[in-house]
Parts: C-alpha cells; sequence; structure tokens
C-alpha cells in the first residue's frame, strides 16, 4: 500500500476529488494547510502599506491506495490538479506498513 501526498492550489480541490472518484479512489483527507516552494509568496497592498505574503493557501490531500492503482492515482491528480502555472504543487509518495479500520477491525487492502 502507498500513501499519496499531493499538495494543490485550493480552488482545484474539487475538480481532484471527482476526478478521483471515476476512478474509484473515494476515500481521502483534506487538510488546508500554507506554504511556498519556487513561488516563495507575492506582495499585496493593504490599506496603502505594502506586504509580503510569504505563505500561500494550498490543500493538502492524502490518499492511502493498492500498488497497483498507484500510478493511475498520481496521473489523474496531476492531471486534475495542473493549471500550467507556477504554483501548482507537488505529489509525495510514501510507503504504508499497515492499516486499520477501527470500526470494523479490518485490516491492510481491506481497511482502504
Amino acid at each position: 500500500m502507498k500513501k499519496v501526498e499531493a499538495i494543490i492550489k485550493p480552488f482545484k480541490l474539487d475538480d481532484v476529488r471527482e476526478a478521483l472518484s471515476e476512478i474509484g479512489i473515494t476515500g481521502m483527507t483534506a487538510t488546508e494547510v500554507k506554504g511556498f516552494g519556487r513561488q516563495k509568496g507575492h506582495t499585496e497592498l493593504y490599506r496603502g502599506a505594502e506586504y509580503v505574503v510569504d505563505f500561500l493557501p494550498k490543500v493538502k490531500l492524502e490518499v492511502v491506495v493498492k500498488e497497483e492503482d498507484l500510478e493511475r492515482c498520481i496521473e489523474t491528480i496531476s492531471n486534475a490538479a495542473r493549471t500550467g502555472k507556477i504554483g501548482d504543487g507537488k505529489i509525495f509518495v510514501s510507503s504504508v506498513e499497515r492499516v486499520l479500520r477501527i470500526r470494523t477491525g479490518e485490516t491492510d487492502a481491506d481497511a482502504i
């Protein structure tokens, strides 16, 4: 099993969720986060004063999938989240040792 973490632009969340749902991936966690990469923030004007916004609003998606669904999941997230502009985000993949569904006691692939 693999855990896919994707940092995306907030307005792309619904597109990514719908695209993942279409390929049969329904369980996910979305968290509002702030961060920056090469984009390095931007300046804004507020009441005549200019200030730097270092951390930009993003959404972090977490999805655990079976290994055979991994490439399709990554491709789907990438296609749905892409705008072609700086700040589209990143996808991280890590291994998952064990999963347990608390309600039923199901484990690993049955619990996803």
